[in-house]
């Protein structure tokens, strides 16, 4: 995943840019990120499951196709309306977490490039998969704050 990019379009988040749709805040959005970095490189770890066929589906939509990220698709284990209690003491340290963790996973994956971990939809992914994940994953909520 390429920190660089992400790192200059977060320049462009402040703490009181409006989202254009949802209700993270920008903080909770980088939070959010970060979260979903962590768990692709096993620094957060969920349980292995078998995804639903209907969950397998999903995967194929997005991951092999140039579809976008939807809008309006809850976390996994989070409730419409409620929002994570946030993590960082401000934006700005969230935004570092989440370079902080970018270059963790890229390590990551070039130390064993046949891992593969637990998506908390999906089930399984690989490198090549989180790869396709990310980009549209990071897209869809930057697009969240006009920053994209």
């Amino acid at each position: 995943m390429e920190s660089k990019m992400i790192e200059k379009k977060l320049k462009n988040l402040k703490a009181n840019t409006p989202a254009q749709f949802g209700i993270m805040t920008p903080q909770h959005m980088v939070e959010h990120l970060t979260i979903t970095v962590k768990i692709a490189y096993n620094r957060i770890k969920i349980p292995e499951f078998e995804p639903s066929e209907k969950q397998k589906f999903q995967k194929r939509a997005l991951l092999d196709s140039d579809m976008d990220f939807p809008r309006g698709v809850l976390a996994p284990g989070t409730n419409a309306g409620d929002l994570m209690p946030l993590r960082s003491s401000n934006l700005d340290e969230a935004k570092q977490q989440l370079i902080e963790s970018i270059t963790a996973y890229n390590e990551f994956f070039e130390s064993d490039t046949n891992a593969t971990t637990v998506h908390p939809r999906f089930g399984m992914l690989d490198y090549a998969e989180w790869e396709r994940f990310h980009p549209k994953h990071v897209a869809h909520h930057f697009k969240q704050f006009g920053v994209w």
